[in-house]
């Protein structure tokens, strides 16, 4: 396992940094944060005109041709700003199957607008993430034309701003997923509450929707696969943004308790509280280096499931104590919403809260290592 990036990976880095805290300072998020717009439209052509939404597109679709580690580095810098873009359902959850289960027609199609930002995109998979008695279901009826379907899904990312939808669907032969048109009639996107961190969720409903044969991603039945190829890489993703998120609000806590003066000395001169930025220092490498680990096999095309279990459980659990300690060490400060560091607390919950919280997490990997004890030791191999 090398943990050394090739320079071309730095570059990509260091590119979507500049572009992220060029644009996302705290004075344009306040200011965004008091008016009404959800997403910053500006910000995402820039990441459009840089060519950052197409790093995972293939190049044949009119994108970078790169992979998971390459968008994961972008992603980390959109935690570390908390930007308000969405990028996250855009190239995760809708480009990524697209890129690697869509015809060469069908990534023309879709990923070619994606990358140059003309097109957003999102997926009907919330239901991965919560208990089976909340799950939502579509239907698909195929015939001579084409494909039916009609049902709900909930809370899907960043839905209310989505152009297509990739909506797992109950068919004949199993599961399918569908990349449904937001446009097409007797599809109703309802952007019905405002997310922990500001995102906007929405309830898809499907009426008797007509979409066409090659709208079918992969093959008819092949959505439990294309859903647990998808679950592993979103989570990873998940992981990136949470490494953004909490290593600047350690960084900002820090230089916090360093210049903020308590009894003539600096707060960071107590111990108790030098002891608390030491244990969120030790978290956020943990998340840190679960994730490298996760995020390494799958660019490798290695059996990876243990370790994004375990990697997405260190971004649910260790992340609450850093956001924790963030917000109790900033004090007062803390708790002010137009004081900067609640966007990092906010977003790092919205983050452990998807796709699956701590507990849910663990417990699949306890069946994972139940079914194949060998996983727990897979690590010492690399």
């Amino acid at each position: 396992m090398d943990f050394n990036f090739t320079e071309d990976q730095t570059a990509i880095r260091e590119l979507a940094y500049q572009i992220f805290t060029d644009r996302a300072t705290d004075e344009f998020l306040l200011a965004f944060s008091r008016g009404d717009q959800t997403y910053d439209d500006q910000l995402w052509q820039t990441l459009a005109d840089q060519g950052l939404l197409g790093i995972a597109v293939p190049e044949a679709a009119g994108g970078s041709g790169l992979g998971l580690v390459e968008l994961c580095m972008v992603l980390e810098e959109q935690g570390r700003r908390v930007a308000p873009v969405p990028l996250y359902a855009t190239l995760v959850l809708g480009g990524l199957p697209i890129a690697e289960f869509g015809s060469e027609a069908q990534q023309a199609q879709w990923l070619e607008p994606m990358a140059t930002g003309k097109a957003k995109f999102s997926a009907a998979v919330a239901d991965i993430g919560m208990p089976g008695a909340l799950a939502t279901t579509v239907k698909a009826t195929r015939d001579a034309d084409g494909w039916t379907l009609a049902g709900d899904k909930a809370a899907v990312p960043d839905g209310g701003v989505a152009d297509f939808i990739l909506v797992p669907a109950e068919t004949e032969s199993g599961y399918s997923v569908f990349v449904v048109d937001t446009r097409a009639s007797g599809v109703t996107v309802t952007p019905e509450t405002v997310g922990i961190s500001g995102e906007r969720v929405a309830q898809l409903s499907l009426a008797g929707v007509r979409i066409a044969s090659d709208a079918l991603l992969g093959a008819d039945g092949q959505g439990d696969e294309i859903l647990d190829w998808l679950e592993q890489r979103a989570n990873v993703c998940h992981c990136a943004m949470q490494v953004g998120v909490t290593e600047e609000a350690m960084k900002r806590t820090a230089a916090y308790v360093s210049e903020r003066k308590q009894f003539g000395v600096p707060l960071g001169s107590f111990q108790a509280l030098a002891m608390r930025m030491a244990d969120s220092y030790i978290d956020v490498e943990g998340i840190r280096s679960t994730y490298w680990l996760a995020m390494w096999r799958l660019s490798e095309g290695l059996d990876a499931r243990a370790e994004v279990r375990a990697a997405k459980w260190w971004a649910c659990d260790a992340a609450h104590r850093v956001v924790c300690t963030a917000q109790h060490l900033h004090g007062g400060m803390g708790a002010d919403v137009e004081y900067p560091i609640h966007r990092f607390y906010l977003l790092a919950k919205q983050i452990s809260y998807s796709l699956g919280n701590a507990s849910q997490q663990l417990e699949k990997l306890g069946q994972l290592l139940a079914q194949d004890d060998s996983l727990g030791f897979r690590a010492l191999e690399v």
